[in-house]
């Protein structure tokens, strides 16, 4: 009967109701957002970290990856792959060759880190192929007259290897994404021009449209007009392992994107056997052994055994890496406590003080009820019963809007490009896919109830203390 009458009493006065129903599922919307926001962006840059640059452990000589010396290499790799097999959850290995270098073609050149890879192996164990540019190639060409090279996009750019052309072509898919045929015949002038970097395809469009149809479709055109420079070769110099300077022609079979410039403009993946060659090491001989596991949640365990049965050598996995990435990990929960107690907060201070507002407005109301022999345990109730009732609502559809919004932003996903070279140069994506673990909507279910009953003590302690007599006298 009190349930009853504690619910029917939220809706007597249905706009105040309504009204902080809809300001704490606002605010539980919005922390829940910006937590699933967030943490969509750390566990993309972690996935990208181990999937595409790192991998979860990695065995270096001592000192070599300061020095880079082509003389550091491993002793023993075959204990080391032992080793590393016997380590429970280790799924995949693969052996380097690193060397320190400078790319170059007529038109640039650039300091890089040459990776000599089996390639077959390294396809098992990371994304870099998946994340090859439509149209730039292949992983690795077939074309065996010269070395072959894969590269990141960035690296491409300051070779001046990706060019920008308009044609029929890219018109015609100009107006299929919506930008309007008068600006697209605006355009038709640059016709197959090439222009070799985006800044000078951008000063030359900003001569033909205006400064608001240039914000609106520059970034469409510029993908309109990107086009790769098939064929292209690059030299890479390096020193071999005698410490002479040697370098050699590479053709360049594909171009692959990433969320981090820095990975992409350093990147240059070639065929182990090829750089083994060109470097006059022998076979056998390598300066990093690294391994994949089949859960991200054993990196640490299994890189302490792997440094425990390897006292001699360099074992550091992702989190020892990239330190700045691992720090925010593991700070995610407290992240999370931040934004809980921020949402609980807002709530408990709304369900105080409407519930407050509604004991002094039911001030006679209240002392009737006590007159005619309803007990102050059950007053107690009904004020705590009023105030769960107002928090479990609006906290569950806070909740449920969050859930909607998210798992459409998740298939959606945000774009923030219009931040891309901020964010990709710290190595974090601009397309955001937001996502939170439903453990999190679980503690928070609990949160929000627990927040409830805390909040109703003080309204309800307010209207035991009101005099039946006084109440009945009051207007």
């Amino acid at each position: 009967m009190i349930t009853s009458i504690a619910w029917k009493n939220v809706w007597r006065n249905r706009t105040r109701s309504l009204t902080v129903i809809a300001a704490v599922t606002v605010g539980v919307f919005a922390g829940v957002f910006a937590m699933a926001a967030i943490n969509s962006s750390i566990v993309q840059r972690i996935d990208a970290a181990v999937n595409e640059e790192l991998s979860h452990i990695q065995v270096n000589s001592p000192g070599f990856r300061g020095s880079s010396d082509i003389a550091s290499v491993i002793a023993e790799p075959e204990k080391v792959v032992s080793v590393l097999e016997e380590t429970a959850g280790v799924t995949h290995i693969a052996e380097r060759i690193i060397v320190r270098g400078i790319a170059s073609t007529s038109a640039g050149s650039a300091g890089v880190e040459i990776t000599g890879i089996d390639t077959d192996k390294e396809q098992q164990m990371f994304t870099v192929k998946e994340r090859l540019i439509p149209g730039t190639g292949s992983y690795f060409g077939t074309d065996t007259r010269l070395n072959s090279a894969f590269i990141g996009e960035k690296l491409a750019k300051e070779l001046y290897i990706i060019r920008y052309i308009l044609t029929e072509e890219s018109f015609a898919t100009l107006e299929s994404e919506g930008v309007p045929a008068a600006v697209v015949d605006k355009l038709r002038p640059l016709e197959n021009q090439r222009f070799t970097t985006e800044k000078k395809l951008s000063e030359v469009c900003s001569g033909l449209l205006t400064a608001k149809e240039l914000k609106l479709y520059g970034m469409m055109i510029k993908e309109a007009a990107w086009s790769y420079r098939e064929g292209s070769k690059v030299i890479l110099t390096f020193l071999d392992a005698d410490g002479t300077q040697t370098g050699a022609a590479f053709r360049i079979t594909g171009i692959f994107r990433t969320n981090n410039d820095f990975f992409e403009a350093m990147s240059v993946f070639v065929p182990r056997d090829e750089l083994l060659r060109l470097t006059g090491m022998e076979e056998g001989q390598y300066h990093r052994i690294i391994a994949r596991l089949e859960d991200d949640d054993l990196t640490d365990k299994a890189s302490a055994a792997v440094r425990e049965a390897l006292p001699g050598l360099e074992v550091m996995n992702w989190k020892q890496i990239q330190t700045d990435l691992a720090m925010i990990a593991d700070y995610i929960n407290q992240i999370y406590g931040i934004f809980m107690l921020i949402i609980l907060a807002a709530l408990a201070f709304g369900i105080v003080n409407t519930m407050l507002m509604a004991v002094l407005e039911r001030t006679r109301e209240l002392g009737m009820l006590s007159a005619i022999g309803m007990n102050r345990r059950r007053v107690f109730s009904m004020i705590m019963l009023e105030s769960i009732f107002l928090s479990i609502v609006g906290g569950f559809a806070g909740m449920a809007v969050s859930a909607v919004v998210i798992a459409i932003t998740n298939h959606t996903g945000i774009n923030l490009v219009k931040y891309s070279e901020g964010l990709e140069a710290f190595g974090y994506s601009a397309h955001l896919y937001p996502t939170i673990g439903a453990d999190f909507f679980i503690m928070l279910t609990v949160m929000i109830v627990i927040t409830g009953i805390v909040s109703a003590i003080y309204p309800a302690r307010k209207a035991l203390q009101l005099n039946p007599v006084e109440a009945l006298r009051g207007e």
